[in-house]
């Protein structure tokens, strides 16, 4: 049994997709759970279907949404870290780490999770996941916590092969979808389609959100190394 779970990625709705059964199961047994997330995705493109967003109202709302998706998912404990959406590969990168490492001292996890750093879909993903992988390798080898990476393209498993951990979220999968549904402006159209098909046992999207797969990071791997 974990004792502390920190998620870091880099826009509100990462965690809802890949991470959020989860990140349920976890607090459901009183685990704590901290999300750092690095952005409010303010320079997204969706604002809503039908809009009901505009970029100067987008950072506030999906604030909102954020938190409104954590209480869903019973985190008490949000960390918004304030990196400007679509940079985090420009920032300045010992920033990044260091305010990574600061959390990570702070709750002092027995596992993070983060995007597979070169297997994002956008550059942020991969941003944001390199900076947490080296916050955790500066960590002595002996007081490591488990990391979790999450790779996201087509690829994964050609280059990667099979995921280390494959997790059952089936019996949350209700309060998944209200996670999702949390995040209005950027889900709201998906939503309505995997609404139409609860209760289909055939449902790919459905099964697709059952289930949950992370590699674990091997710094002791020369394929990992940069």
């Amino acid at each position: 049994m974990e004792k502390h779970v920190l998620v870091v990625f880099p826009h509100p709705d990462d965690e809802a997709f890949s991470t959020a059964g989860l990140m349920i199961q976890h607090t459901n047994q009183g685990i704590p759970v901290t999300y750092a997330c690095a952005t409010l995705g303010e320079m997204g493109r969706n604002m809503g279907n039908p809009f009901f967003a505009t970029r100067e109202t987008l950072p506030e709302i999906r604030k909102k949404e954020l938190r409104d998706a954590c209480a869903v998912m019973g985190i008490r404990d949000l960390r918004m870290l304030g990196f400007r959406d679509k940079t985090l590969e420009f920032e300045n990168q010992e920033l990044l780490i260091k305010t990574i490492g600061e959390v990570i001292d702070e709750t002092n996890p027995s596992l993070v999770i983060t995007h597979y750093p070169g297997y994002g879909i956008h550059p942020d993903h991969d941003a944001c996941g390199a900076a947490t992988v080296q916050a955790v390798r500066l960590i002595p080898e002996e007081k490591r916590p488990k990391l979790y990476c999450l790779p996201i393209t087509r690829d994964r498993e050609e280059v990667l092969g099979e995921p280390d951990v494959r997790i059952d979220v089936s019996d949350v999968i209700d309060r998944k979808i209200e996670a999702l549904k949390a995040h209005r402006s950027q889900t709201e159209g998906m939503v309505r389609k995997i609404e139409s098909e609860v209760g289909n046992p055939n449902s790919e999207i459905l099964n697709w959100l059952s289930q949950e797969v992370f590699w674990i990071y091997n710094f002791n791997s020369e394929d990992n190394e940069g």
